[in-house]
C-alpha cells in the first residue's frame, strides 16, 4: 500500500486530534506536533486552520461522493445509494468516522463560513436525489429521514436498538421501491 502524502498524513493527524481532544484542541500547533512536523511544514500545506478543516470537510465529503458515485442508473438508486453511504445495514457502534465526523461539524459550527462548502453539496446532493426517477417529495422524505438518522447516530439521541435499525432500514429501502413503482 503506498504511504500516505505529507497532506494526507496532517489531515490524519488533525482528525485524531478532534477524536482525542475534541474540536476546542484542533490548533494548527497541535496537528503539526501529532503529525510530527514542524509548523513551517504545515503551513505549506495548510496555511490557516480555516484552510485545514476545509480540507478536512472535503475529505469527508468526497468519500460520500464516491459512494455515491456507484449508483447505478435505474430510477432510485441514487436514493439507495444515499441510504447505504449514510446507515449501515447492521446497527454498529459508534465508528471513528462518525465520531470524526461529529467533531468537525463542532468545529465548522466555530467558523460558519466553514458550513459553505458543505451547503452547497448538499444542495448537489438534494437536486440529484430529487432527479432519481422517484417522486422528489419521496426521495426528499427519505433523504431527510436519513439525515435525522445520521444525526441521531452522530449526537447519541436516542438511536433504535440493532433489531428496530434494521428494519427501520428496511422500511426507507422499501418505501423507494414503491415510490419508483408509482
Amino acid at each position: 500500500m503506498p504511504r500516505p502524502s505529507s497532506k494526507d498524513r496532517l489531515l490524519d493527524a488533525a482528525a485524531e486530534v478532534l477524536l482525542t481532544e475534541g474540536a476546542e484542541s484542533l490548533t494548527l500547533e497541535a496537528v503539526a506536533k501529532r503529525a510530527g512536523v514542524s509548523k513551517g511544514g504545515l503551513f505549506y500545506h495548510f496555511p490557516t486552520k480555516q484552510a485545514l478543516v476545509a480540507a478536512m470537510v472535503r475529505r469527508l465529503t468526497d468519500a460520500f461522493d464516491d459512494a455515491l458515485a456507484r449508483a447505478g442508473s435505474r430510477p432510485g438508486d441514487f436514493l439507495r445509494a444515499y441510504v447505504e453511504a449514510t446507515i449501515p445495514e447492521r446497527h454498529t457502534a459508534s465508528a471513528p468516522a462518525d465520531r470524526l465526523t461529529a467533531g468537525l461539524l463542532a468545529g465548522v459550527l466555530v467558523d460558519p463560513a466553514g458550513l459553505e462548502p458543505l451547503r452547497a453539496r448538499f444542495a448537489a446532493w438534494q437536486a440529484r436525489l430529487a432527479d432519481d426517477g422517484v417522486d422528489p417529495a419521496a426521495a426528499t422524505a427519505v433523504r431527510l429521514a436519513v439525515d435525522g438518522w445520521w444525526a441521531v447516530r452522530l449526537l447519541g439521541l436516542g438511536e433504535p436498538d440493532p433489531e428496530l435499525h434494521e428494519r427501520t432500514r428496511r422500511y426507507l429501502m422499501e418505501a423507494i421501491d414503491r415510490a419508483v413503482r408509482h
